[in-house]
């Protein structure tokens, strides 16, 4: 199997889905538990709610693996990404309810580890680069967005429920203000769902790592929380009654993130234009 998917678009906009994937190649299954079979961490259906980026003219980049394979979105040498709070590591041993993933004595040792670096870890991170250079030298600016989604309660992160549309810029440093002002003015628009910046989830290892404003590469990582559109438990049926209220929302986050990085990098896209 393809370790992810890839589909180029026309606009700066460059969407990455890391944690979508539910594949476990059959010499990993073989070390796991049926809890941990189950790969209920995934970020459900974030592929089916974002229906409209090809509309946008995005590039879209999904993973076809699960997190529970190795987390694309963690730092390749284990660093937690919240230093004094509870983190998952780069190849999860548990999942969020703290259940075990491997049978006992199974878990991944550092050279297993290592391994899977290489050969999932890797090439997700390669693509980006590319990608991200090729925008870039199209349009002399980039806009990445991370799309991830997480039960709304799960008490191992954090207390009570979350609020529904969490957004990351790794506190100031991935994104510009100006854009980050613009995309909570949009997700504030509606008093249907809550909304906040830089809180429990402030982006992971992707927004932090390429997210670079003074070099025209924006970042942000939207982290919606899953009852806004799906049902929570197993099976994890998409909702189309609830992601029909969640999506516009969406939509018009990306469509003012889209707005803000024009306004900010006219020159640059100007000057592009003119070689």
């Amino acid at each position: 199997m393809d370790l992810y998917r890839f589909r180029s678009g026309a606009s700066p906009l460059l969407v990455s889905m890391p944690h979508v994937g539910t594949h476990v190649p059959p010499v990993i299954a073989a070390d796991m538990t049926p809890a941990g079979l189950e790969v209920p961490d995934t970020d459900w259906h974030v592929d089916l709610l974002y229906d409209f980026l090809d509309e946008l003219g995005a590039s879209v980049l999904q993973a076809t693996h699960s997190r529970y394979v190795i987390d694309l979105n963690r730092t390749p040498t284990g660093e937690a990404l919240y230093p004094g709070a509870r983190n998952t590591e780069l190849c999860p041993t548990t999942r969020f309810d703290d259940q075990p993933i491997y049978q006992p004595g199974r878990a991944p040792d550092a050279v297993q580890i290592a391994e899977r670096r290489t050969r999932y870890w890797q090439p997700y991170h390669d693509k980006l680069d590319v990608e991200l250079a090729a925008i870039k030298a199209r349009h002399g600016y980039v806009l990445l967005f991370d799309a991830h989604s997480i039960r709304s309660v799960v008490p191992r992160f954090f207390e009570g429920r979350l609020w529904d549309i969490n957004v990351g810029t790794g506190d100031g440093v991935a994104a510009s203000p100006a854009v980050s002002d613009a995309v909570m003015a949009a997700a504030g628009e509606t008093a249907s769902y809550t909304s906040v910046l830089n809180r429990r989830f402030k982006g992971g290892y992707i927004t932090r790592s390429y997210g670079r404003p003074i070099d025209t590469v924006e970042a942000v990582q939207l982290e919606l929380s899953q009852i806004t559109y799906m049902n929570e438990d197993p099976p994890f049926d998409l909702r189309e009654d609830r992601a029909a209220g969640i999506r516009p929302v969406l939509r018009a986050i990306l469509d003012a993130y889209m707005a803000a990085g024009a306004k900010r990098y006219r020159g640059a896209a100007t000057a592009r234009t003119a070689v």
